[in-house]
């Protein structure tokens, strides 16, 4: 949606028991704050 990019570790996706994540695929997140940098957690497919 144009909005930044923000990194996603593969356990936070297997967390939200997905497989994986495909370009432009809509998902909700909390954003924390992972060695110096904005990751997201806590996803959910939308």
């Amino acid at each position: 949606d144009g909005g930044k990019d923000v990194f996603v570790h593969i356990t936070a996706v297997q967390s939200a028991g997905m497989r994986g994540l495909n370009e432009g695929q809509k998902v909700s997140f909390d954003i924390t704050k992972e060695r110096g940098k904005d990751a997201a957690v806590n996803l959910k497919a939308v």
